[in-house]
């Protein structure tokens, strides 16, 4: 079984706790990892010379929003997703359509800047595109846009559903509601024969699901980045 395994938030204060899950990643033979990283913070020197090194050594840099939080929120739908899901990560429901366009675009950007390969991969923080028009999509700098649903393709607009699962479960209802997800999500890779994403964060080693975590990374997964979807 195939897993697209990555890790979220990768930002200059979480770059001890990013080391520390690709160490134990590798560990358990995942080589094969895509960082998220969110550019518009305050990175030094050091931090882009790790991140360097990441992508020098066969990780995939993917670019992650632009600063990973919603300064205001929108409308109904941002606050019922903010109260039940993403809290104020996701940036996007907060923004028209421009000016997402924008943010996608000036993360890109930013990797060049310093020196990084640019990314052919984009997450939206909380997996929550937004309101973009699909025009606006088609001319992105980006091969796969990944949404809850799975990894989109933004020049053709096609989705390619892919189950996902998540251990960011800091409350008793949230490791509920997640662990059920989780085992829906794991069974129908399994059964359906699809690869399974596995989305790690900074802090889930010390969250409720850490030991789901630790025993679904320990089975049969053959990891794969973002950009080697297709590959056997």
């Amino acid at each position: 079984m195939r897993a697209l395994v990555s890790i979220h938030d990768v930002m200059p204060h979480t770059m001890p706790r990013v080391a520390a899950l690709i160490d134990s990643l590798q560990h358990q033979g995942h080589d094969a990892i895509t960082l998220l990283v969110v550019p518009g913070l305050a990175w030094q020197d050091e931090h882009i010379d790790t991140l360097a090194h990441w992508q020098q050594s066969g990780m995939e840099l993917a670019a992650h929003g632009w600063h990973h939080h919603a300064s205001r929120l929108g409308g109904l739908y941002h606050r019922l997703h903010a109260a039940l899901i993403s809290r104020r990560a996701a940036e996007h429901l907060a923004l028209d359509g421009p000016r997402i366009d924008t943010l996608m675009r000036r993360s890109a950007a930013w990797f060049s800047k310093n020196g990084l390969e640019a990314p052919s991969t984009y997450v939206p923080p909380a997996w929550a595109l937004g309101s973009i028009p699909r025009s606006r999509l088609r001319t992105q700098p980006y091969q796969r846009i990944e949404v809850t649903r799975g990894l989109l393709d933004p020049q053709s607009g096609h989705l390619d559903p892919l189950p996902l699962v998540g251990f960011e479960a800091d409350t008793a209802w949230r490791e509920h509601a997640l662990r059920q997800w989780n085992r829906v999500q794991v069974w129908q890779a399994r059964h359906r024969n699809r690869p399974l994403r596995i989305g790690i964060h900074p802090y889930d080693p010390e969250l409720r699901l850490a030991g789901d975590m630790q025993r679904l990374l320990a089975g049969d997964w053959q990891s794969r980045r973002y950009d080697q979807r297709h590959l056997n």
